[in-house]
């Protein structure tokens, strides 16, 4: 189910293909959405470039993010790293032709052609699912998308979730899962195992509040046991110890947090025993 690259970095297998993926990713939401400022430009194509030499792939994008998806494309066009990237996307409107249209507009705005299909294509939030999931089924036979899938970041779209977990027909499933945020593991993780559905997980800092959380607290010592320097890689190590789990998607354009994410993808993982402990001293804070 894992293993180290080369390079350190813990892989995860995709069930629909067994291709291996890096299993610390970057997600764009808010980060790249930074058209026309120099400044953070600056700071998203470093961080891009210091991910994709540490040996990283998967990066996470939608037309929800503003600007995001063109930023990306512009910055891997520059930094000419299309081919060591798994890039992944999402279509977010209604009905077949809305949605053919917005998805053939991410991959010129991501610049897709530069490194062949698109390596994931998403419907977002579950809206028009089946619709777009029937459009995505054609084109991923016509050689257009390499893997579909579906997404969503809220508890309260689990049962839905679930529902397309079981329907099958798609390779890839997006959720939220953390320390902070731990009913997949109860609902969806073992289903997605079982039906042979690779796991993306977003929010897996959620959104900052973690952090928040242990403010002021200091990593426990026996965190070293599995490789912990910094509460992000206690938090991303957590999630990857669940088996289920594909790829993890942090949001950064600093180049220090990527660093410091990627570093959870090196060295021990922690087994059951741990992950309670873990969550245990997080619930004690």
């Amino acid at each position: 189910m894992h293993g180290s690259d080369a390079a350190g970095l813990l892989r995860r297998t995709i069930p629909a293909s067994g291709e291996r993926l890096p299993a610390v990713g970057l997600g764009t939401w808010q980060v790249f959405d930074v058209a026309g400022q120099a400044d953070d430009l600056a700071q998203a194509r470093a961080a891009l470039s210091r991910f994709v030499e540490l040996g990283a792939s998967v990066v996470d994008s939608s037309p929800m993010y503003g600007t995001s998806e063109s930023v990306l494309g512009e910055l891997a066009a520059e930094l000419g790293v299309h081919k060591r990237l798994f890039l992944a996307t999402k279509v977010w409107t209604s009905g077949r032709e809305a949605g053919t249209r917005q998805m053939e507009q991410s991959i010129e705005r991501m610049r897709v052609a530069l490194k062949g299909p698109l390596d994931l294509m998403q419907v977002h939030n579950l809206v028009d699912a089946k619709t777009h999931l029937a459009t995505l089924r054609d084109w991923k036979a016509a050689g257009r998308v390499r893997y579909v899938g579906v997404t969503h970041y809220h508890e309260g779209a689990y049962t839905d979730l679930e529902r397309w977990l079981r329907a099958g027909g798609i390779d890839f499933v997006q959720l939220n899962y953390s320390l902070a945020e731990r009913s997949a593991d109860r609902r969806l993780l073992g289903r997605a195992a079982d039906s042979r559905i690779a796991v993306i997980v977003n929010r897996p800092l959620a959104g900052g509040a973690l952090f928040r959380h242990v403010a002021n607290t200091p990593l426990p010592a026996w965190a070293s046991e599995i490789g912990c320097a910094s509460w992000a890689q206690f938090f991303l190590k957590w999630i990857l110890g669940h088996p289920a789990v594909t790829c993890a998607i942090p949001g950064t354009r600093n180049v220090k947090h990527i660093n410091d994410n990627l570093g959870a993808a090196i060295g021990a993982l922690p087994d059951a025993a741990m992950r309670r402990k873990m969550a245990a001293h997080i619930d004690s804070l």
